[in-house]
Parts: C-alpha cells; sequence; structure tokens
C-alpha cells in the first residue's frame, strides 16, 4: 500500500502547525516554505482539514490557522481521511460482504490485505500529533513483540526423518 501525498502532505502539514501554532496562528505560506509543499496544495487539504474540524481558519492580519483541538487529541488517521485518503491494502472494489470478484467471490488474498489495512488503520488512529513531534514511534515500534517466522515445512519433513 501506498500512501498519495495527498495523505502524507496532509500529515506534515498539521505537525507542522501543532509545532508552531503555540502562540499565534501559522499562515500556509509559512507551512508551505518550511515543508515544501505547494501553497495552492495546501490550500485544497486545508478546506478539507476545515470541513472535517481539523483546523479552525484565524481571518484578518496576522490570521492563519489554529488546530480545532490539541495535538494529543488529534489523530493521525482522522487527518488521512478528511483529505479522502482511503486507508485500505486491497486493490478491490468497495463490493463489501458479496466479494470482490466478477463472480461475486473474493479474490484468494483479499482478507490478508483487508487485515493489513485494519492493522495500518489501527496503527494510525492509536498516532497522534503530539506522538509525531515527541518522537515517540520509534519506542511504540522497538516495543511491539517481534512476528515470529512460521516454521518451514521442508526443513520440518528433513528433520523428522
Amino acid at each position: 500500500m501506498k500512501l498519495s501525498t495527498k495523505g502524507r502532505y496532509a500529515v506534515m502539514a498539521m505537525v507542522d502547525l501543532a509545532r508552531h501554532a503555540q502562540t499565534k496562528p501559522v499562515s500556509l505560506s509559512d507551512i508551505a516554505t518550511r515543508q515544501e509543499i505547494s501553497l495552492s496544495y495546501l490550500e485544497q487539504l486545508f478546506a478539507r482539514l476545515r470541513r472535517a474540524g481539523l483546523v479552525k481558519s484565524v481571518r484578518g492580519p496576522g490570521g492563519g490557522y489554529r488546530l480545532a483541538r490539541g495535538s494529543a487529541e488529534t489523530r493521525v488517521s482522522e487527518i488521512i481521511l478528511a483529505v479522502d485518503e482511503p486507508i485500505k491494502a486491497t486493490r478491490c472494489t468497495e463490493m463489501g460482504a458479496i466479494g470482490c470478484r466478477a463472480d461475486r467471490s473474493k479474490c484468494l488474498t483479499h482478507d490478508l490485505w483487508e487485515e493489513l489495512g485494519n492493522q495500518i488503520h489501527a496503527f494510525l488512529s492509536s498516532v497522534t500529533l503530539l506522538d509525531v513531534l515527541e518522537r515517540r514511534l520509534v519506542s511504540r515500534i522497538a516495543e511491539a513483540p517481534a512476528a515470529q517466522p512460521a516454521a518451514n515445512n521442508d526443513s520440518s519433513m528433513a528433520a523428522a526423518s
């Protein structure tokens, strides 16, 4: 699964906003310069973020944007979903329980990719802007239990003979 620039840039801009909007609103042009993102692209993203209730605009001299909620309450998954970025790993169309193939069955790997998308969503839902700002992700990943490799049937059978 590849996250598009829309989702990545929205998260980058929101982290920048969280970092710099402590004392006053932040202009999109400042974010665009710091993050090397097109201003017109940011304007489109922030229109969606504002409609989703994640940011508030402040008009007038010294205006710009602020987070609508604190950085500890704003989840990365909300940002990605606000800019219409699907968090899924399947290539299947939205056919729901009836399946994703023409005969209405699921492809062989559908459940695998669907669960991967669910895990990605769960992870991004557990991460806040504050976690990103304070670089708490490395410790989360290091603390996660390591996946155990599956037993290789060929070597198991060889050992048994």
